[in-house]
């Protein structure tokens, strides 16, 4: 597939088709975005990354470069080749919801990245089989020795970036957290855009 660039519009997202072997490179464009990502196989999307089986087969909560996501069938679909960020992306947090903004008190509708995988899917003429827990990149949620969380504003910094390979045939979604009710999206809590680069 040829070489493409977008843009993933702050608090929306996009979805692209992947072919096995092509690079992504998430660009933090300016430096506090949290972008949401999961990555389906192409020829049957119940296949997906998961976080839960990546933990156990990296042995890690925050994998770096040289290391595979796995599906919750266990086999590699997207590995880390380069980031120029600190390298702190999240894996344990799901995707915020009508009912997580609900909880923070929204009193109305609040964009969400569960809405905006579904729409983004939607856009190519598919439908999630689930939301699956997304791979949080430049999210940063560190913890203590007791097991203790926090949501904690971003670590990169303007134009940081993380590529990724594909190792199969994917189609890979991708959300601008619209989080503005706590400062994952820095101390601001202003949403931004990022880009993407696929060759």
């Amino acid at each position: 597939m040829a070489a493409q660039e977008f843009t993933i519009p702050a608090r929306k997202g996009r979805a692209a088709p992947i072919k096995a072997g092509q690079h992504i490179t998430v660009v933090n464009t300016h430096g506090t975005q949290v972008v949401d990502t999961w990555a389906f196989c192409g020829d049957d999307l119940t296949e997906f990354m998961s976080m839960e089986h990546s933990r156990a087969a990296a042995m890690k909560l925050i994998l770096g470069i040289g290391d595979s996501f796995v599906t919750n069938r266990r086999r590699p679909i997207l590995a880390i080749t380069a980031d120029t960020s600190p390298g702190i992306h999240d894996t344990l947090i799901a995707a915020c919801d009508a009912e997580r903004y609900e909880l923070l008190g929204a009193q109305d509708y609040h964009d969400n990245c569960t809405d905006n995988l579904t729409a983004a899917l939607a856009d190519l003429g598919l439908e999630k089989p689930e939301t699956p827990s997304p791979l949080n990149l430049f999210m940063n949620i560190p913890w203590t020795d007791a097991g203790g969380l926090s949501f904690e504003p971003t670590a990169s910094k303007a134009g940081d970036r993380i590529t990724l390979r594909a190792e199969c045939n994917c189609v890979i979604v991708f959300s601008c957290c619209p989080q503005d009710m706590i400062p994952i999206n820095g101390i601001d809590m202003i949403p931004k855009d990022a880009a993407v680069e696929i060759d």
